[in-house]
Formats: C-alpha cells, structure tokens, sequence
C-alpha cells in the first residue's frame, strides 16, 4: 500500500555511509510530505510496528514554533527507504552528488511530530517549507526498530512501556506483560495500555504490568520458568483475584485494588503464596490452594477511602502485602 502509482524525484542530494550503511541528506517540500513517508504504528497486524500514535498537540506546538521565521531551525527526519529509493549521480565526476529515484514511501523512523508540524504550518499560511531528512538506503524491520528504541529510549522519548513491547521478542518478561495486556482473556486487557500513555478506564502501563510481573517471579525456583508457564502462572492469580474481586478490580475510582500500590502488594504477597503452593521438587502449583487463599481476600476493605487511603510507594506495597501475606497463606 506504499508503492506510489509514479515515481518521484528529490533533486540535490547527498550520497554518504555510515557504518556501512549507504545513506542520503536532503529535503523535500511539506507539501510532499503524505506522497514520501508513512508511519508503522505499534498495533500493524505484523507485528513489526513501533510508532506511538501521533500526539496532535505536539505537531501544533512545532507549527507554531516554525512560526517563529529563520530563527527556528530543526534537526532531520529519519528515513528507512528500504531499498525503494534508487539514487542517480548528476555526473561521474560527484558521484555523492544526485538525485533520488522514489519507487515508494519511506518509512518514519524518528520525526513524525516534525512532519505533522510543518504540514500544518503550511496549510494555516499557505507557504511551503523544506523538511530535512537523512535516509537509509535499506534497513531490515528489526534494525529499523532497534534504532528507533535506541533513539527513544536514550533521549526522553518513547518511555519504558512502549520499549518494553518493542523488546518482546528479546525478553521473556517484556513478552509476558505485553501477553498480558493484549490477551482478550487477560483482566488487564481493558485496563492496560501498551504507549505508557494512561486515559481513562486505561490506568496501567505495559511498565506497570512489567514490575508486577519481576516482583510476582523474582524468586530463583520461579524465575526458572518458561515465559509460557510465567504466563498460566500470572494470568491465573490475577484472574483468579479479578473472579473474587470482580467489583473491586474493575471499579478504579471507589476502589483501590487496582492502583499501583495494591498491584505491587498483591504480587509480593502472591509471590509467597504460590511458593508456598509450589511442589518441592517439580515445576508444578497447586492452583486450588492458590485459588483458596485468594479467595480469603474478601475480607480486605480495598475501597479509596478505607483504610488503605494512604498507602504509597513502595513502602506502602511492602506494609500491604504482609497484612495480604498473612490473609491468604
């Protein structure tokens, strides 16, 4: 869907490498802009996407600041042309000196704000402006999302929620949390959101559910499992708790099971829980006796204006989950 019906032409462009990699510097004209990039958002059927989705305040604030005249410069767009743009030296004498042949879009990489920004300034003063960019000739999809992590991650970008589904496949952990917010199943599938970027009804992260996940299997005889079994482990102690709890669990505002201090408690306190309902010597819980002690939890007033009203932090999690502890073991 990104092959364009005809082909376009950047003039004045520089042919470079970097580390190998056959890369061009140049611009285009805003106005050109939708015709030459696309956006892989994180939720692509693929699975190979990575972007957040546009935040339009933030393409706002830079149109107004390209308002601003000659004074506000911004750094390059960066491209992945993925080997559909063909480059074409003027003459054999400056052979980094050419054109770009485009056969399809490129793919954003790091810069989408920036393009939203000048496509708006450009419409509200009916001007065009040149958008920088610097292009790899080819990048595979998972060298394409590892810079874009590395970009993000390194600066104030993307969060550690958004990094953690990028790293799904390196890590088991982050597979387990994403598994965990994506799985219709999941009692976190409606409250959870993969970007970072809480809304309403959505008041968990994908770094949330990650931090439960380290606390609940941090044990050596635990963290032994596969990311498989650390799955069937979370999705039945916490669907177990959502099925005594069910009120609680999906009522945020008058109830604070949910929130992150509670959250955190109840993985400290499950974690002793199922250890307890461990068998000795093989990989195997004994869920019924998880189930009965979660069952026990009943007896808690997890209401916003009981008495847990005041827990926070992590020293709040700790003194929570000892009462929890002694409830259900």
């Amino acid at each position: 869907m990104n092959i364009l019906s005809t082909h376009m032409v950047i003039e004045n462009v520089l042919m470079g490498k970097m580390r190998g990699k056959v890369m061009y510097q140049g611009s285009f004209l805003s106005s050109l802009s939708h015709q030459l990039v696309y956006v892989k958002p994180y939720d692509m059927k693929t699975g190979k996407g990575y972007q957040r989705p546009v935040d339009k305040k933030r393409c706002y604030d830079f149109a107004k600041y390209l308002s601003r005249g000659d004074d506000a410069l911004f750094s390059p767009i960066l491209l992945n042309a993925a080997s559909q743009w063909e480059f074409v030296p003027y003459d054999k004498d400056r052979p980094s000196f050419g054109r770009l042949l485009c056969k399809a879009k490129a793919s954003n990489i790091d810069g989408q704000h920036r393009i939203g920004g000048a496509q708006i300034y450009s419409q509200e003063t009916s001007s065009e402006i040149n958008i920088p960019f610097v292009a790899y000739h080819y990048l595979d999809e998972d060298e394409e999302i590892n810079l874009f992590d590395t970009i993000n991650t390194k600066a104030k970008g993307i969060g550690l929620s958004l990094s953690k589904y990028l790293r799904r496949d390196l890590d088991d952990l982050s597979w387990v949390a994403t598994e965990l917010v994506t799985r219709t199943e999941s009692p976190f599938h409606q409250i959870g959101t993969i970007t970072g970027k809480r809304s309403k009804g959505r008041h968990v992260t994908l770094q949330n559910v990650y931090r439960v996940l380290h606390i609940l299997t941090n044990e050596p005889t635990m963290s032994s499992f596969s990311k498989e079994e650390k799955l069937n482990i979370a999705l039945t102690y916490f669907l177990s708790i959502r099925g005594v709890l069910s009120e609680e669990w999906n009522d945020y505002n008058e109830y604070r099971l949910t929130h992150i201090v509670c959250l955190e408690a109840l993985s400290i306190a499950g974690k002793e829980l199922l250890l307890n309902c461990k068998h000795k010597t093989r990989k195997q819980i004994d869920f019924q006796n998880v189930q009965k002690g979660i069952g026990k939890l009943k007896t808690v007033d997890w209401s916003v204006n009981g008495p847990l009203r005041y827990l926070k932090g992590l020293n709040g999690s700790k003194t929570l989950a000892m009462d929890l502890q002694a409830i259900m073991i």
